[in-house]
């Protein structure tokens, strides 16, 4: 039992957990209008219009372009965490540069942490691809959601389970414990095998699309998405089928997803099935 707890005391040190902070520090130096823009309109397709007067609550907020996405749709309070330092360093120069004078706030926190009597309840609770890197997925989809008020929406996204998914964990585990030299040396081998399929088996050129790769992405950039993905560690992944029966055993209801619409080889890696659960009961 002392073993089960000491490795569960542990999701919550960043130092067990790829340096996604550090990436997306990096990804928001570079973003523009066009990128906020692609997050706001991501945002407003998965809760289903405005967020207007609503207190939105951030899990992951990474770069923190969502949480400005969510508070230029209206939300009247926005709180981001992340368990990465340079991530909420990160998210607070963002809504210093473009959210001066609403009401918002940063901190340093894990999912497996967060409690309602510090945090409140939250109209809608948002965590786009951060809880299948929590090392508990399924813990984390658990404490998310008793942060959502009655009525709300828990708003979230996590990898689909792929034929691919266990070599892939091996990958990560090696990736995020390896030096800058290695992961540029394996994301070159990556970038290079990913152009020759993209030529020709879809066809496409591949100047193209990079160029065109944040539209319909959140704003993301693919150089930063290709290490944030060789580095996911820890990772985890389901099916919506394994999604909806936990949820559901939770006291959620399901109010619409956006599955992925063929069977996921992985090859390449894996996509994020969305979706937006409602509170059915107070809990």
């Amino acid at each position: 039992m002392s073993g089960v707890i000491k490795q569960s005391s542990r999701l919550v040190e960043q130092s067990t957990h790829f340096a996604f902070g550090r990436n997306w520090a990096s990804y928001a130096d570079s973003v523009t209008e066009s990128e906020v823009k692609e997050a706001e309109e991501g945002l407003r397709r998965l809760a289903g219009g405005g967020l207007s007067g609503t207190r939105f609550l951030d899990i992951g907020s990474g770069s923190g372009i969502h949480a400005l996405a969510a508070l230029r749709l209206g939300a009247a309070e926005v709180v981001a965490v992340d368990i990465d330092p340079d991530s909420v360093a990160t998210t607070r120069r963002v809504l210093e540069a473009h959210a001066s004078g609403l009401r918002w706030r940063a901190e340093e926190l894990s999912i497996f942490d967060a409690r309602e009597e510090a945090l409140g309840k939250f109209d809608i609770v948002y965590s786009w691809g951060v809880l299948h890197h929590t090392g508990d997925m399924y813990r984390a989809l658990r404490c998310s959601a008793s942060l959502v008020a009655p009525g709300g929406l828990f708003v979230f996204a996590l990898y689909r389970r792929t034929l691919f998914c266990r070599p892939w964990k091996m990958e990560k585990r090696w990736y995020a414990k390896a030096s800058p030299r290695a992961q540029a040396l394996a994301r070159a081998v990556y970038v290079a095998l990913f152009r020759v399929a993209l030529v020709t088996i879809r066809r496409k050129r591949f100047a193209t699309y990079v160029a065109q790769y944040g539209r319909g992405r959140r704003g993301m950039d693919f150089y930063h998405d290709v290490h944030d993905w060789m580095g996911g560690w820890p990772y985890e992944s389901a099916s919506p089928r394994q999604v909806d029966k936990f949820m559901t055993r939770h006291g959620m209801q399901l109010v619409r997803k956006f599955a992925l619409d063929r069977i996921q080889v992985g090859l390449f890696g894996a996509g994020c099935d969305e979706y937006v659960y409602s509170s059915r009961t107070e809990r």
